[in-house]
């Protein structure tokens, strides 16, 4: 945790147990965040698999670069449309039933994703999988305020992202393997991809009414004194008069702080996934053709391992020291230098290199990013402001993988000038957050408390 700031060391009440926190963290980091990992794996497999179906796929159907960029974009748009009222939904249901219920939609309408034929059918199966899946990253970030206290909630949030990273490594090999069924009871490869990981999800929300609890006091596996000591902390932390503590159309869109997060989630996430929804077409492309869909969607896990370990180690580093800022700021410029990797090493080899430092940066700014962002809120403003920073940010998602198709479409083929594009957008976003993170001085940010000036320092 982090152990000092502008203001001067942190201190634990003495009426604390001592060591309390690393217990509880470790509890968490041993029987929570791995299932909560395990969850989101499902969840992010299902967004992307079609990365890796349209490999096939595209050709299958006839669909050009600007059909698949559109229909992997739009997805993003039924994502914004939901993700507020889906967060405040989860608020007042509860999250094990609302977080069941988030899975077991989006697991359906993925696996129906088998039977697109035609580039409306494409459309709208994507839109509504976004509709589904509204308010599931943003309401585990939520769920996880209810547990972590400010101090540890980049490490918890690093390792969770970290370990969804290695979790997900079987995505590709799978999604390569499945491929291969083309042909099997008359169904394409990329129909049964689609199949074989959607319905695993929907019954994956099953499990999750079973056995999530909705907070710490339905946690059988902690002592009644850890019960009460984070339920005391987080309600003394959510008290601080610098915390967004209310939540409304007026504050998303006139504090500077959210506004400024939002900015730099949107300008990030455009340009992953710019790259991210072609990442597989582009090493099949720069190999030559000599590598078979199923190697390609097997080396493609390379790149999230070395993110994932960078974000493991990064996130330790970010909670010692409170450096949220240069955690942001050096992991989005080097994702940004990744990119442009990609032109001057225009190889196989050379592009999963490439892949691999901008996984490298993008993870490490991701880590202190989402702890910063989840430091800013107070108890009540927590549901409505997480969603509308995902959901904003998340637009990204939808502009990426258009401009890429346009792009690409305009240069023949080739992603030069897109790999350009997005390396410019992270770097963007790196600097705009080494002048957004330093405004608590300026006097445009009010004055922080010295749990904020750790977050965003």
């Amino acid at each position: 945790m982090p152990n000092t700031s502008d203001t001067g060391p942190l201190h634990l009440p003495d009426s604390e147990p001592a060591g309390m926190e690393q217990a509880v963290v470790k509890k968490l980091l041993l029987r929570l965040v791995p299932f909560l990992a395990i969850l989101y794996v499902f969840a992010m497999l299902d967004r992307t698999n079609v990365n890796v179906a349209a490999l096939t796929m595209k050709q299958d159907l006839h669909f050009s670069d600007l059909v698949y960029g559109f229909g992997a974009g739009i997805f993003f748009v039924g994502y914004f449309l939901f993700e507020v009222p889906s967060n405040l939904i989860m608020e007042r249901v509860g999250a094990r039933r609302w977080i069941a219920r988030i899975m077991v939609t989006w697991g359906i309408i993925s696996a129906c994703m088998m039977f697109v034929h035609t580039p409306l059918s494409f459309y709208i199966m994507r839109f509504l999988l976004g509709l589904a899946e509204a308010g599931f990253y943003p309401g585990v970030l939520l769920y996880l305020t209810y547990w972590v206290p400010a101090g540890s909630r980049a490490q918890i949030l690093a390792r969770f992202l970290a370990l969804n990273a290695v979790l997900g490594l079987v995505g590709g090999p799978l999604g390569g393997l499945f491929l291969k069924l083309n042909g099997l009871y008359g169904l394409a490869g990329w129909q049964w991809l689609f199949l074989l990981e959607g319905l695993p999800s929907a019954l994956m929300g099953l499990v999750v009414l079973k056995v999530l609890p909705d907070g710490p006091m339905q946690a059988n596996w902690l002592t009644a004194g850890e019960k009460t000591w984070i339920t005391s902390t987080l309600a003394r932390e959510s008290k601080s008069a610098e915390r967004v503590q209310h939540m409304s159309w007026k504050v998303a869109l006139s504090d500077p702080r959210i506004l400024s997060l939002c900015l730099i989630f949107v300008l990030v996430s455009t340009g992953s996934n710019a790259v991210g929804f072609f990442s597989a077409q582009l090493i099949k492309s720069r190999s030559g053709g000599a590598w078979s869909d199923s190697f390609v969607a097997t080396i493609g896990v390379i790149p999230a391992i070395v993110g994932a370990v960078g974000m493991w180690f990064a996130a330790t580093h970010s909670d010692r020291t409170g450096r949220r800022r240069l955690h942001v700021v050096l992991g989005y410029f080097v994702g940004g230098l990744g990119f442009l990797l990609c032109v001057l090493l225009p190889t196989g080899p050379g592009v999963i290199l490439a892949l691999s430092l901008n996984a490298l940066g993008e993870r490490i700014g991701a880590g202190s990013y989402w702890a910063v962002t989840t430091n800013l809120m107070g108890a009540r403003a927590a549901a409505g402001g997480l969603a509308f920073i995902n959901s904003v940010g998340n637009l990204g998602g939808f502009f990426g993988p258009i401009l890429m198709g346009q792009l690409k479409s305009r240069s023949n083929g080739d992603y030069t000038t897109g790999l350009y594009a997005s390396a410019a957008l992270m770097i963007l976003a790196s600097l705009f957050a080494f002048r957004a993170l330093q405004q608590k001085k300026t006097g445009e940010v009010p004055p922080l408390t010295p749990v904020e000036a750790v977050a965003l320092r």
